[in-house]
């Protein structure tokens, strides 16, 4: 590689890690708040994780499907872990239910690499690695009448016009962009699509708040609905 390309290539490198850090702290800030208030308005118990394990899901897809068989796994310990992990409420047996799950990608940084007089870079591959999770989650809810899952993107990948955008549309089985799609779709529901929230421009805490505030608030009240409000609501 010439010293050209190694310096364009640091300069992307040192990009993409100050923003993921950036992005973790946005992710820590929106959950955190969205915990207090969920907990406080709908009087429910809420709990957190960072990742979940696929043994753990293939257990309950063995619990819930009888009648389908599932790969074992090279090792119990792979995983998944979201940017904004999953958020569950409890029943009053400690049953979990997945109310939110979300991610945050940013993807493009040929803008500011120009800009430094750096050579332009392929584009990314979040969105490749963002694919794998949502075969994940979408099993793991395949019991449910919605998919709590919510995707934003921000980056110049992501502006009008890119083919990026038509991979997320992919992912998003064909569904629109930048519309809550909580609820599955179809006969038997069987579009469960998620919400892809993708643009050149940064979403802000408030932007990504209310939108998973009113996700997870929705998930809340289908489960309310489905299994019975009083087997959650804690005085």
């Amino acid at each position: 590689m010439a010293n050209k390309e190694k310096l364009s290539s640091n300069r992307k490198g040192t990009i993409i890690n100050a923003k993921s850090k950036k992005e973790d702290k946005m992710c820590i800030k929106v959950k955190n708040q969205l915990l207090l208030d969920l907990e406080k308005k709908l009087k429910c118990k809420l709990k957190w994780e960072k990742k979940i394990l696929l043994v753990d899901i293939i257990a309950d897809l063995k619990d819930k499907h009888r009648d389908i068989d599932f790969s074992d796994l090279e090792t119990e310990k792979s995983f998944m872990s979201p940017d904004g992990g999953i958020t569950y409420m409890l029943d009053k047996f400690n049953n979990l239910y997945p109310i939110l799950i979300y991610e945050v990608k940013n993807q493009g940084t040929n803008d500011e690499i120009l800009k430094k007089g750096g050579k332009k870079q392929a584009k990314g591959n979040a969105v490749e690695r963002l694919g794998k999770n949502v075969i994940g989650f979408r099993a793991y809810m395949l019991s449910e009448s919605i998919f709590p899952f919510v995707c934003f993107g921000d980056g110049c990948d992501f502006e009008k016009g890119s083919s990026i955008l038509d991979r997320v549309r992919t992912i998003a089985m064909f569904g629109k962009l930048n519309k809550d799609y909580t609820f599955n779709l179809g006969t038997n529901g069987i579009f469960n699509r998620g919400s892809y929230y993708f643009r050149n421009k940064k979403w802000t805490f408030t932007e990504m708040y209310n939108i998973l505030y009113s996700v997870a608030e929705r998930s809340i009240y289908y489960y309310f609905g489905k299994y019975g409000k009083e087997n959650f609501i804690f005085d």
